[in-house]
């Protein structure tokens, strides 16, 4: 399902005409509310930056929402994984600037970047393993989730827009189970078949009643 044939959907459910800035509110905020609720390895990235010598801050990703690793490469090509700490435990740790060598800890400092400890003592090169905000169908047109699962992304849109309209609350709840029954679907896939394998795991069995 492309964002067209989502916005004639949506609409030929709520049987109402909204305007565009409307429904691609409606599109972003189900997007926001599936992506929070549900890590899909489609929705995952994997990205090398520098470390600079004497810089303790290394740069996030503008698309940048949680991390799954963070790795320095030492002068060997030898990756060294950090370990994810409180900015004050690395403050305690290594209260000074020269306080340097190769990086083992991180923090998150704020919004856009991490702190590292200790401070570089070199120029290293970093592999940040991500989990990030895919582009919007509103304006990519075409998504994984459009194109692999449209039915949580259709009843999540349908959901904020009888919301908006202040609609039935019987109607309301009905939109919800739905989208409910779609969004445990997906999490079955993205936080269940996803993360096991049939020869360590057994194949999925569900028993006979």
């Amino acid at each position: 399902m492309n964002y067209s044939e989502l916005v004639t959907e949506v609409q030929s459910y709520v049987e109402d005409v909204f305007t565009t800035a409307d429904i691609n509110t409606f599109i972003k905020q189900a997007e926001q509310r599936i992506y929070n609720t549900v890590a899909l390895p489609a929705f995952r990235k994997n990205v090398t930056g520098a470390v600079s010598s004497g810089n303790k801050y290394l740069t996030t990703p503008t698309d940048w929402m949680s991390t799954f690793s963070l790795a320095v490469v030492d002068t060997d090509g030898n990756y060294e994984y950090l370990l994810d700490k409180d900015v004050n435990f690395i403050r305690q740790a290594y209260p000074k600037a020269t306080d340097t060598g190769l990086p083992k800890y991180y923090a998150i400092f704020d919004g856009n970047s991490f702190l590292l400890g200790p401070t570089p003592d070199a120029n290293y090169t970093a592999e940040l393993h991500y989990y990030y905000y895919p582009e919007s169908i509103v304006t990519a047109t075409n998504t994984w989730l459009g194109d692999n699962f449209d039915s949580v992304l259709l009843y999540g849109t349908i959901l904020e827009a009888h919301t908006f309209m202040k609609g039935e609350a019987d109607v309301t709840a009905e939109y919800q189970k739905r989208y409910d029954i779609a969004l445990t679907l997906l999490k079955e896939l993205g936080d269940g078949k996803n993360r096991r394998d049939a020869y360590r795991s057994g194949q999925m069995r569900i028993p006979l009643q």
